[in-house]
């Protein structure tokens, strides 16, 4: 599986689309080929060793700066915007559906009612969208699988028992939010002070990343609060703190292993998604519903999720101009204006999240009796996902490109606030020294050198800016020459090899510097 995930990554970049896309496509293409095993998957594998990971990544990327300004839309999306989507499902599904309780309803609501961060940021990364866009698609991506799993569990009670006391839901909420929150950020303060006052080295920094998450989801479900509110807490309070007690080796190293590992396990659980369909069909053919009906409620579901989605979009929108025009984001001109939330509706793929809630279902009521519908809820999410991947993940670029709203979105702000950075950067530093060891300069050569080199970079316009994309190709032709040098060096059984790949590391980490420096074209 993790071979055909690498070489399908690499087919997708090819192509110029997002790699969920084909890994689903890809699975359910094989789950059609005879004779292979049927897939079944435990729901509480795919919640317990993929979500906290997962989770705990994306709170590292994101900017927490960029959430804090746009709170309040990311808060509507993640809270207001997916109960709107599950009660517009449960509504829909209730009225079409034979047999289909309002209980039912959102129970299939807020399993399909989160949009997937990872199908998002692989096609975003293909297109340019203004920072606004994608912080607000970022945080929102991190909040609104707790509320949707709150919707789904306090649904899936309704069907159970028959029954909804508001009283005890809204206080079970209070604390599902609060109590996961605050378990959370307990766990990652003791996190973080473990990593200050322990001895740890960059391995082991790395390994005790990969083992917090799982320790913040567990602890907070057994508590009986959001296991996923607390990975998303605890991971924004130590990724905000990372700087202080996180090494430079350990930021390094531990940013190469995550990126893998997120890689595969989100690819596992895309083509997984596309695997486990002929097992989906069994159960409706058993049920005796016929599949095309299915396909039509599948088509349908997805339907409402997009139009509520665009709604919302457009409601958000308003509500900001009428409250809060002050906090709007800037469009630069009106047809940009509107345009913008028809754009961000359509970034509602789904996922990752929708297929465990899914699978999470239980196959008997408390009762003993079978859970009402269950194979065609699962169906239905499967199209749901299948579909928001493929048609709204394929033509996403497209809309983006053919609508030319980002067409004068530039990068020169962004390029002179860089420059800015850097020329401060170089004043601080050459102040730093001037300020600090002035007395000792004229006795010590070493720091006379230094003062003096930093002088020069500070009096200079930008050191980079004379590296074009043919001088970096040259610079990259003569680090793999440094390499090859070093290669034939390390057959002398003299030499430390040890000197050697301390070298190599060093020209490693030159040619990231000249990567992050090439001119985009």
């Amino acid at each position: 599986m993790i071979a055909a995930i690498v070489l399908l990554e690499m087919w997708a970049d090819k192509l110029k689309i997002a790699y969920p896309i084909l890994l689903v496509v890809a699975g359910l293409v094989v789950s059609f080929i005879p004779g292979l095993p049927v897939i079944r998957i435990d729901p509480d594998l795919i919640f317990f060793i993929f979500l906290p990971p997962l989770l705990f990544e994306a709170a590292w990327s994101i900017s927490f700066k960029e959430m804090k300004k746009w709170w309040r839309i990311i808060g509507s999306f993640a809270f207001l915007v997916v109960f709107f989507t599950a009660l517009s499902v449960a509504l829909v599904t209730n009225y079409f559906i034979p047999g289909f309780s309002i209980a039912l309803g959102f129970v299939l609501g807020g399993i399909v009612s989160p949009p997937d961060a990872v199908s998002t940021g692989a096609i975003m990364k293909f297109v340019k969208v203004p920072k606004s866009m994608s912080a607000i698609l970022e945080g929102e991506s991190l909040l609104n699988d707790a509320s949707s799993l709150i919707i789904f569990r306090f649904a899936a009670v309704a069907v159970g028992t028959g029954q909804f006391i508001w009283q005890d839901a809204s206080l079970s909420f209070l604390w599902m939010v609060l109590g996961g929150t605050g378990v959370g950020l307990l766990l990652g303060w003791l996190f973080v002070q473990a990593h200050k006052r322990l001895p740890t080295d960059a391995p082991s920094d790395t390994a005790l990343t990969l083992i917090e998450p799982y320790f913040m989801y567990l602890i907070a479900e057994q508590l009986h609060s959001s296991g996923v509110l607390a990975v998303v807490s605890g991971g924004l309070f130590m990724a905000n703190r990372r700087l202080f007690f996180l090494n430079s080796s350990s930021r390094i190293k531990g940013a190469s292993v995550w990126e893998s590992f997120v890689f595969i396990l989100n690819g596992i659980v895309f083509l997984i998604i596309g695997l486990g369909l002929p097992e989906i069909v069994a159960g409706l053919r058993a049920d005796g519903t016929p599949l095309s009906t299915a396909i039509g409620y599948g088509v349908m579901v997805t339907a409402v999720l997009i139009a509520a989605r665009i709604i919302s979009s457009y409601g958000a929108m308003i509500a900001t101009l009428i409250f809060r025009p002050s906090v709007a984001p800037h469009a630069g001109s009106r047809r940009r204006q509107y345009m913008m939330p028809l754009l961000l509706g359509w970034t509602g793929m789904r996922g990752v999240v929708s297929l465990a809630a899914a699978l999470a279902i239980p196959v008997t009521l408390g009762s003993g009796g079978a859970f009402p519908h269950r194979h065609l809820i699962l169906f239905i999410t499967f199209v749901v996902i299948l579909l928001t991947l493929v048609v709204q993940g394929l033509t996403l670029p497209y809309f983006i490109k053919r609508s030319k709203l980002f067409d004068t979105f530039k990068a020169e702000t962004e390029e002179e606030t860089v420059k800015k950075m850097k020329r401060g950067l170089r004043s601080h530093v050459y102040k730093y020294l001037k300020d600090k060891y002035d007395g000792e300069l004229h006795d010590h050569a070493g720091l006379q050198k230094i003062l003096k080199h930093w002088e020069e970079k500070s009096k200079a316009a930008d050191e980079d800016e004379w590296l074009d994309k043919k001088t970096i190709t040259v610079f990259m032709e003569l680090l793999e020459c440094q390499r090859e040098y070093l290669a034939a060096l390390n057959k002398d059984p003299a030499i430390d090899e040890e000197i050697i790949r301390r070298q190599l590391y060093q020209i490693d980490l030159e040619e990231e510097r000249l990567n992050i420096l090439m001119p985009k074209s």
